[in-house]
């Protein structure tokens, strides 16, 4: 019986990068034999609740064949004890997030996107919203690293 992981990704408004990083890794474990990985994303903030990730991030990952099809949700805090992992983009949803956290456990959960990563180890991954087609490639590259390390580490246990 495969093992059953529960990952979450964090952004600010949950509508490039964690539904990207969600995406990527659900793509890249879709026929993993060893783990069965429930995956999700959310956003610290509501603005963006019920949208479809931004379309030039939808677009940008299509290219490579991982389509993003995750609605917006906002952060509760529930989540700390219902995910395994809780992988954030960058430093500033790292602080708050353990600052809200209750226990040492919740706190130990929360880990930027990036931290299995061989190329981009604990690098924040950038926001790509207000930059131009680069960004989003610079960002897709990024967590495609970065969900590989991760695939990788969970496997091992």
């Amino acid at each position: 019986m495969k093992k059953e992981i529960k990952v979450l990704f964090v952004c600010l408004g949950n509508i490039c990068r964690s539904p990207a990083a969600e995406g990527i890794l659900r793509h890249l474990s879709k026929d993993d034999r060893e783990v069965n990985i429930n995956i999700a994303s959310c956003g610290i903030g509501d603005w963006h609740l019920g949208k479809l990730p931004d379309a030039r991030m939808r677009a940008a990952s299509l290219l490579r064949g991982v389509s993003l099809t995750s609605k917006a949700q906002a952060f509760e805090k529930s989540f700390f004890d219902k995910y395994d992992y809780i992988m954030v983009a960058d430093k500033e949803i790292l602080r708050d997030l353990k600052h809200y956290a209750q226990t040492d456990e919740q706190k130990s959960k929360i880990l930027l996107m990036t931290e299995y990563a061989d190329l981009y180890k604990r690098q924040e991954v950038p926001d790509p919203y207000y930059g131009g087609e680069r960004g989003f490639e610079n960002v897709l590259d990024m967590l495609e690293n970065s969900c590989k390390g991760l695939l990788e580490h969970i496997k091992k246990g």
